[in-house]
């Protein structure tokens, strides 16, 4: 297995299959909305190959706030079902890892949705910690994935 990371909207919207693991009824068009957005503002993403195959995906960030100084956040980690337990997450994680110590962060941050316990279980499983709630106040409930 292989990673590589992806750069422009081209190599991202490829991949769109495994991003549609996490959102299904998400379209090619939407998706290449959303990242002509997302681009510009430092978003990436890294893919593990198998072969020819895309068998995990996760977008990051990075950004400065003023609590935590430089970091990177993980945004939609996905693993293909058929692949998973095979070590495609934690290749995934310490490749950020050595991103985030490349690029001098403090932190990596990441959201997982409460009622993801497998999802907590392997982020307890890589060192993160929850550290406090990510509110939100949904505005428009048509336009969520």
């Amino acid at each position: 297995m292989k990673i590589i990371e992806f750069t422009t909207k081209e190599q991202m919207l490829a991949q769109i299959e495994v991003i549609q693991f996490l959102y299904p009824n998400f379209t090619s068009e939407k998706y290449e909305s959303y990242l002509q957005e997302m681009i510009p503002h430092n978003y990436k993403q890294i893919a593990v190959f198998e072969g020819a195959v895309c068998v995990g995906i996760s977008g990051y960030w990075s950004g400065v706030k003023l609590w935590s100084g430089k970091y990177i956040e993980i945004d939609n980690f996905i693993v293909h079902p058929d692949h998973r337990s095979k070590g495609v997450g934690k290749m995934m994680t310490d490749y950020i890892d050595k991103k985030a110590n490349e690029n001098d962060c403090t932190m990596i941050v990441l959201d997982a949705f409460t009622g993801n316990f497998t999802a907590h279980r392997f982020y307890y499983n890589q060192g993160y910690v929850p550290k406090g709630f990510h509110f939100l106040k949904i505005l428009k409930e048509d336009g969520l994935s």
